[in-house]
């Protein structure tokens, strides 16, 4: 009696690479899966820390409060917008930069606007930036170490306001301090007090940065005796003393 032998068929090479293909595509689609699991899921990688930089107005704790609902997220879920966003109200904020330090920290670095000014509204003093945006407040004139515009809160409604704190806002910060109160009665009229008494007149926003450098090169200029009583600096590249 003669028993058939089945010989099998090899797999066409064909058929095998496809498979194999199949194999490493499938694995490798879990491998991604799996990984990106570990990164968005994984409490490894839940934020802890905060550390904030670049502040000077907005106080850390302000920003560890406004910032606690993100406490226990993945890191690889947190981004600027979401920073900003829960610090939106904060109007001394201007810009946010988020950098991630796995396992579990994130460094927040503020970019805060600028005071260059500061308004009187009752016993208060307020902290504004060029905008006549109120940033801060000052516990009491000393403290401010900025000019003072007249007029109070209502000054922001003035017709030269935006002309004062577009001069104030090109000052270097050693000159700023030195002023005591900014006022003018006309666009083309624009004037400064130091604390010491002296007067600047500045005249109209044209030419704010030279007239910015002409004013802080006289002021380092040695004492005068009679003192100078006026800066005139409308005219940036003759300036006048008086």
């Amino acid at each position: 009696m003669v028993t058939a032998t089945v010989l099998p068929f090899p797999e066409p090479p064909a058929r095998r690479r496809r498979r194999g293909l199949l194999i490493s595509v499938v694995s490798g689609v879990l491998l991604l899966a799996g990984f990106l699991a570990f990164l968005f899921l994984s409490p490894a990688l839940a934020l802890k820390t905060v550390t904030v930089q670049g502040n000077s107005l907005l106080a850390t704790e302000e920003v560890h409060r406004a910032l606690q609902p993100l406490m226990g997220k993945p890191l690889t879920t947190i981004a600027d917008g979401d920073v900003e966003a829960l610090l939106a109200d904060r109007p001394e904020v201007a810009g946010v930069d988020v950098v991630a330090l796995p396992p579990s920290e994130i460094v927040v670095t503020l970019a805060e606007r600028v005071p260059v000014a500061v308004l009187q509204s009752g016993d208060a003093f307020l902290l504004i930036d060029d905008e006549g945006r109120e940033i801060g407040t000052a516990a009491n004139r000393a403290e401010a170490r900025l000019p003072l515009i007249e007029g109070g809160t209502e000054a922001v409604n003035s017709a030269v306001f935006s002309t004062v704190t577009s001069v104030l806002s090109v000052l270097p910060e050693g000159v700023l301090t030195q002023l005591d109160h900014a006022s003018a009665s006309s666009v083309d009229s624009v004037q400064l007090q130091l604390l010491n008494g002296q007067q600047v007149f500045w005249g109209s926003a044209e030419s704010n940065v030279a007239k910015a450098r002409a004013l802080e090169a006289l002021l380092q200029m040695p004492p005068r005796d009679p003192p100078v009583q006026v800066f005139d600096v409308s005219t940036p590249t003759a300036p006048v003393t008086r």
